[in-house]
């Protein structure tokens, strides 16, 4: 199995017009029948989130299903009000839109995380927040990673070895 996926974290700041630059190796994994395009959202606990083209268009064909359940009419009124489908100039610089900059409380720099199928885009002082209470000798980290790599062992017959 050779897919892509986004890691790594860059610090980017904010020029006075609200944008930044999106380094290569991120800008890279979005392109699509090379083209690069993209979308910015709301992402989970505080952050914003690029997806690739054709990860929104399946997270879209999914909400669809669901457009008319009730308990989910405000999330999507949220969700797709702020959702905003953008590029990159030549230069790699991303214009943040004000209302997700205000949203999460960006000032003027940012970390830019990639996390699997999405890049996530912090204030740069909530990140370093977050991380090093994660690193703190009080955190779960130790709980919250058995769980995560005991998802490896979920659902395909196929089994994963983890150290080969």
């Amino acid at each position: 199995m050779n897919r892509f996926f986004f890691s790594g974290s860059q610090i980017a700041k904010l020029d006075d017009k609200n944008r930044f630059v999106l380094p290569q190796h991120m800008r890279f994994g979005l392109v699509e029948n090379g083209v690069l395009e993209f979308s910015i959202a709301l992402g989970l606990g505080g952050c914003l989130a690029i997806y690739r083209k054709s990860d929104m268009e399946k997270i879209v064909a999914k909400f669809q299903e669901k457009q008319h359940v009730g308990k989910y009419q405000k999330f999507f009124t949220l969700f797709f009000s702020t959702l905003h489908h953008l590029t990159c100039d030549k230069i790699g610089r991303v214009n943040l839109p004000p209302m997700l900059k205000k949203a999460v409380g960006i000032k003027h720099e940012i970390v830019l995380a990639g996390v699997l199928n999405k890049i996530e885009i912090w204030p740069k002082e909530a990140y370093e927040s977050q991380l090093e209470d994660l690193l703190s000798k009080n955190s779960d980290l130790a709980k919250m990673s058995e769980e995560a790599f005991a998802l490896l062992e979920e659902g395909d017959d196929a089994q994963i070895e983890i150290f080969e």
